[in-house]
């Protein structure tokens, strides 16, 4: 990393939900961050569920999201690379996004090196123990048959019932979004330090959880989770020394953006 750039992580954008309207101001508060962000990236980390629902027939994709998906060909386009983590409602992003914006796409979580500085960075559904009816269904979805399957039907049909069925996953799964389960009960809370018993990481960074974490799991070792941008609007940067986990305060030339600390309990209280 050069001096005074930034690698900057953000998460669970959802865009299709609730409705189009709060999905492109959403959209568009996406979009002026990274155009923020771009100042002084030397990457970026988008970790996945950027759409509440995605899948790439071979001649056809789900309609809206252009200005994510301009502004991530913007950034790749200025040589900025931009990482993608598949997530478990984008998981049938195949070929066409990284083709037609440059990003780098990965499906399992990766290790990455910085400044001399260890990371663990990923999506981060079905690691750890528990949640095993969700990893037999991404067995399933992951399979190659089940996907050649799912493309024989017309696209009219086939994204109507994926939207269907993501929008059932998601009203279940934000039950517990708003609430810290405590470590014991944390599933990437025990994957983090799993991990941490075969190698030593100084942050492992994930999203999906939808809520803002910045804990210490091991002396020297912090887990953190950069919530979502539907409740939190928050992301982490790092800048060749630190990492911080921030809320967006807003968008204008008087906003100014607030650094959560003091554990999984300080977000909350937002």
């Amino acid at each position: 990393m050069k001096q005074g750039q930034k690698i900057h992580f953000l998460s669970d954008f959802h865009l299709g939900v609730p409705d189009p309207e709060s999905s492109l101001a959403r959209e568009k508060r996406i979009v002026a961050f990274l155009d923020e962000a771009a100042k002084d990236a030397a990457e970026i980390h988008l970790l996945g569920d950027l759409f509440d629902f995605w899948f790439e027939y071979s001649r056809a994709v789900p309609r809206g999201h252009v200005r994510l998906l301009g502004k991530m060909a913007e950034l790749t386009d200025k040589s900025i690379p931009v990482h993608l983590y598949i997530g478990n409602h984008d998981m049938w992003i195949f070929d066409y996004v990284p083709k037609e914006t440059g990003v780098v796409l990965h499906r399992e979580p990766v290790v990455r090196e910085w400044n001399g500085k260890r990371f663990l960075i990923g999506h981060g559904d079905g690691l750890g123990p528990g949640d095993h009816g969700y990893k037999f269904i991404k067995s399933v979805f992951r399979n190659k048959v089940c996907q050649w399957l799912f493309a024989r039907l017309h696209p009219n049909f086939g994204l109507w019932l994926g939207d269907a069925l993501s929008g059932r996953s998601r009203k279940k799964s934000y039950e517990n979004d708003r609430k810290w389960l405590g470590p014991d009960k944390e599933w990437l809370v025990q994957y983090c330090k799993d991990e941490l018993a075969k190698a030593q990481y100084d942050f492992m960074i994930f999203g999906h959880r939808h809520l803002p974490v910045d804990m210490e799991v091991k002396e020297g070792s912090r887990y953190v989770n950069i919530g979502d941008w539907i409740t939190w609007f928050t992301y982490a940067s790092f800048d060749g020394q630190e990492l911080k986990l921030m809320k967006r305060a807003g968008d204008g030339p008087l906003a100014k953006d607030v650094r959560l600390t003091g554990g999984p309990a300080a977000p909350m209280a937002g």
